[in-house]
């Protein structure tokens, strides 16, 4: 949290067409099956986000302020034990904050790990670059993830990094595309597999849609095709239709998208929670709420407990954790800890942990009293075709009956068709 603001002709017309894709290719990046291969550990596939045995992973967590609370602990415990499947710490890269060591960092995943977490690590030094004149560039952000190679490697599975929180303010956040590119890059070069997650510039909340219409490039310009974009919801999203839009534009571009963080309300307006914990739902799109506590500013309502007591929860931690789509009902534990996995199909019926729960083989099945999706069946509108484009939910959308359809604004495979192969 920042400063807020606001698809015949035979052989030759086939090669004629392999080399116009080819070129296609090179310019918006390589089909998924191919550009994903290179992933470690949590991946993503088709604007969503695996883990290595390939069950998706719905973030439902929570923010810690790690870094001006080293002494809290057993905070991460304390979220885990309410249910939360991911915590986001907040790190310092000695920039701008003190820098959270190596030591320190290595054990707070153990912590992460010991309480059956995802953990998200950020550096925050980069808030509001740009317009706050105290910020770090997301460069030097990059840096300090470089230095931390020996403590994040094997950990893929577990540990997700986020490079620079809010990086640019409401100045010169032109510069964000660029940037954010160069810090993939480095991070990449440096041999960094983890899923890495980048913050959208105007303190976070990109009402300028910067992040939005350059994350296709940026996303292509992860030689692993392994980042996740965040968007943080304050006053910019205080209705139904800003929240559905902006959501919508990354999942109907196939893109991922995670609201990194967002309240019940905050000085530059009144957030709106319930749309943001709905859409992030029905979309299957991960939340993490701001924060478990030590808030300051005037902005103390954030807390979600007092004090860092687990037994004194506020309004808001109340609302987070047990109001409708709040974390208790609707987070996973992830598989790598045992979990059953989880996520949400694109009709809104969650996905059956099992393929035995669909024992007449239609696609549906049942698990907790209710319908599940069987992830890649008949009644899942995505799953992968074995040329890694995804599949089509409905054979009206390939009208020449190639095996090629359009939905989403990209190409998809017709099960069973064609181009199913």
């Amino acid at each position: 949290m920042g400063n807020p603001r606001k698809r015949t002709i035979r052989n030759a017309l086939a090669a004629a067409l392999t080399a116009v894709l080819g070129l296609l290719l090179s310019l918006v990046g390589t089909p998924p099956g191919d550009a994903e291969a290179a992933a470690t550990g949590l991946r993503v596939s088709n604007g969503r986000l695996y883990e290595a045995n390939g069950s998706e992973f719905v973030m439902r967590g929570v923010n810690h302020a790690h870094l001006w609370y080293p002494s809290q602990t057993g905070s991460i415990a304390n979220i885990a034990a309410k249910g939360a499947n991911t915590v986001r710490v907040v790190l310092g890269s000695g920039d701008r904050w003190s820098k959270t060591s190596s030591s320190e960092v290595a054990s707070l995943i153990s912590q992460c790990k010991a309480s059956k977490v995802i953990c998200v690590l950020e550096v925050h030094d980069t808030t509001g670059y740009g317009e706050d004149s105290s910020a770090t560039t997301l460069d030097k952000a990059a840096s300090y993830w470089v230095g931390l190679k020996s403590v994040l490697s094997g950990q893929e599975n577990y540990v997700i990094v986020n490079i620079g929180n809010e990086p640019y303010g409401n100045n010169n956040y032109s510069g964000w595309t660029s940037a954010t590119k160069s810090a993939i890059g480095k991070l990449r070069g440096a041999g960094i597999n983890n899923a890495l997650m980048v913050d959208a510039p105007n303190w976070g909340q990109d009402w300028s849609n910067t992040m939005r219409d350059n994350a296709s490039s940026v996303f292509a310009s992860d030689p692993d095709r392994n980042t996740i974009f965040s968007i943080h919801m304050y006053g910019v999203y205080d209705t139904a239709s800003e929240v559905q839009s902006y959501l919508s534009a990354f999942r109907n571009n196939g893109l991922p998208i995670v609201v990194g963080e967002f309240g019940n309300q905050h000085s530059d307006g009144d957030p709106n929670e319930d749309a943001i914990m709905s859409y992030a739902q029905s979309m299957g799109i991960g939340y993490l709420g701001w924060s478990w506590s030590g808030n300051g500013g005037g902005v103390e309502y954030l807390d979600m407990v007092n004090s860092f007591n687990p037994s004194s929860m506020t309004s808001w931690g109340q609302r987070l954790f047990y109001g409708s789509n709040g974390i208790s009902s609707t987070s996973r534990l992830a598989t790598i800890y045992g979990g059953s996995g989880g996520g949400t199909a694109p009709n809104g019926y969650p996905y059956c942990s099992s393929s035995s729960a669909d024992p007449d083989g239609d696609g549906w099945g049942w698990e907790n009293s209710r319908s599940c999706v069987v992830r890649g069946g008949a009644a899942d509108g995505t799953g992968t075709a074995p040329n890694g484009y995804p599949y089509c939910s409905s054979s009206s959308a390939d009208p020449d009956g190639d095996g090629w359809g359009w939905e989403n604004s990209r190409s998809c495979v017709v099960r069973g068709g064609a181009a199913d192969r």
